[in-house]
């Protein structure tokens, strides 16, 4: 049975990569807010629709990190080498996918929904640059896959580390034209955080040939076999469509506050620089839940799965009560620092929105703990069930009141409590009544 002990240790270093992690988005959306409104808010628009694709390649790498962590359960670490060598090679395939797919979108379709013409051409020269990415985050996500899968946590803090400052210095030297550079803007925050990408690859890759026992996982008897990566399909296909499901309907939710206006497009860009940072605990904490569920059931302790994941919850509780609290009573003072100063409008319009946030993430820090858990039995099918029905909810709600109604953004955010509440709701019935203990993985 794992500890709270235990749990800390895998999930704070996951927390804290998170956290560098997200500082390169923020680190863009803060430099650009200095640029214009129309560059920060297309940054966030174009940060989520690169996202919505490369959620491809990370529900892929969610699969193998789920057999990776059941493998490293059973002791059976020869096999692991196997799945992230051959993951990483269709991995490949796919980013090839994406670049061309992706390329295509937003040359001849985006701009058929974009209201605004200037936000659409800022949002076109992000991506120009931005797509290149999905060849090297899609290696990135396999080795994250090894290394929670084998609960060896703290390379992902200092790989994000790396990440987050050669983000901030690339970001600094192309947005404002810094050293003889070229002032690029937007165009220089997209090339930035792709270099950021390649020098995590170097990262991963260096640290994996040092320090690893490369012979003990199996990574020098490595001969490609694609019944290795059906085996991953198997499990993979399904967090791939939900998470491809999950963060387009989000993209959309983006889109459409673009046609209230570019002025709300930037409000909700600064909400959800805030939504992700209050995310880094909580997707810690699901990330752990995953992979110690997948250990728990490799080593046959079935019957410890359910208090593993309360004491899980219950973490995950306490630290986003603590994030609330801070958050709540300095919102103003928390948002002036992502939104320009001069602004003094756009934080306040900024406050509201951010509370309806905040005051969701009690039962989101629930649901997405729970929510993981179930992938981390192997159940993937099941989640993806879950994930459809809770969207359907959301979409509808969305729409309603979003688009038909044109609420206000403070309104409009309260489709989370939709999201997370029926997500909850779900995921608790599952885990209290379906047969999920003998999947065999």
């Amino acid at each position: 049975m794992y500890s709270y002990k235990d749990i800390w240790k895998v999930s704070l270093p996951i927390m804290l990569g998170l956290l560098a992690q997200n500082i390169v988005q923020i680190t863009a959306t803060i430099f650009l807010g200095r640029v214009g409104e129309v560059e920060q808010s297309a940054s966030g628009l174009a940060g989520i629709y690169y996202i919505a694709f490369f959620t491809l390649c990370f529900g892929f790498s969610i699969g193998g990190q789920i057999m990776i962590s059941r493998r490293n359960g059973e002791k059976n670490y020869d096999k692991i080498g196997s799945i992230v060598i051959q993951g990483v090679i269709f991995l490949e395939l796919i980013a090839l996918m994406l670049f061309i797919g992706s390329s295509l979108l937003s040359e001849y379709v985006l701009p058929r929904f974009m209201e605004s013409e200037k936000v659409y051409e800022a949002v076109h020269s992000y991506l120009s640059w931005r797509i290149y990415g999905f060849f090297f985050a899609s290696i990135n996500v396999m080795f994250r896959a090894f290394y929670v899968g084998i609960a060896r946590t703290p390379v992902l803090t200092m790989n994000a580390v790396v990440m987050a400052v050669v983000n901030f210095i690339g970001d600094y030297v192309l947005i404002f034209g810094k050293f003889g550079f070229p002032e690029l803007g937007i165009e220089g925050a997209g090339i930035a955080a792709v270099i950021s990408e390649i020098a995590s690859v170097l990262f991963f890759v260096i640290y994996t040939l040092k320090t690893v026992d490369l012979k003990k996982y199996g990574f020098m008897k490595m001969r490609f076999r694609f019944s290795i990566v059906k085996s991953i399909l198997n499990i993979s296909s399904f967090t791939m469509v939900q998470y491809l499901i999950s963060m387009s309907t989000w993209f959309i939710f983006f889109m459409a506050i673009e046609q209230h206006s570019s002025r709300a497009l930037a409000v909700t860009n600064i909400v959800r620089s805030f939504y992700m940072l209050f995310f880094i605990p909580m997707n810690a904490f699901a990330t752990t839940a995953n992979t110690l569920v997948g250990n728990t059931m490799g080593a046959g302790k079935i019957k410890d799965v359910i208090p593993l994941i309360k004491r899980i919850c219950s973490l995950s509780l306490g630290v986003i009560i603590i994030v609330m609290l801070v958050t709540g009573f300095g919102a103003e003072f928390w948002i002036s620092l992502i939104a320009s100063h001069e602004d003094v409008s756009l934080i306040s319009e900024s406050v509201t929105p951010l509370l309806v946030v905040v005051f969701a993430l009690p039962v989101c820090s629930l649901s997405t703990v729970i929510f993981n858990s179930i992938s981390g039995t192997g159940n993937t099918r099941a989640a993806l069930q879950l994930e459809i029905i809770t969207l359907v909810s959301y979409v509808l709600y969305m729409y309603w009141i979003v688009i038909y109604k044109s609420a206000s953004v403070a309104v409009c955010w309260t489709v989370e409590y939709v999201y997370w509440g029926g997500l909850l709701l779900f995921s608790s019935l599952y885990l209290r009544y379906a047969k999920w203990q003998h999947k065999i993985v």
